[in-house]
């Protein structure tokens, strides 16, 4: 979620506002946990919806990652 943010250029504080939840919420959500996600699925999934609203889109597949939206 982190490169997803960079590449549209959003801070963390907006994304957090714009997502309904707190910047230590983003901040964990970014951070690197051996462990696998430390945030909820709930609270991963209204990020992603913003993210997804700015045009980005998540890959998968021989290509994971993120890009933006071609119109």
């Amino acid at each position: 979620m982190r490169a997803a943010r960079a590449l549209i250029g959003i801070a963390q504080a907006e994304l957090a506002r714009r997502a309904g939840v707190s910047v230590p919420t983003i901040k964990r959500c970014e951070s690197d946990s051996k462990n696998g996600p430390i945030v909820s699925a709930e609270t991963q999934e209204k990020i992603r919806a913003v993210l997804e609203a700015e045009g980005v889109e998540f890959t998968n597949g021989n290509h994971p990652g993120v890009r933006v939206r071609r119109p």
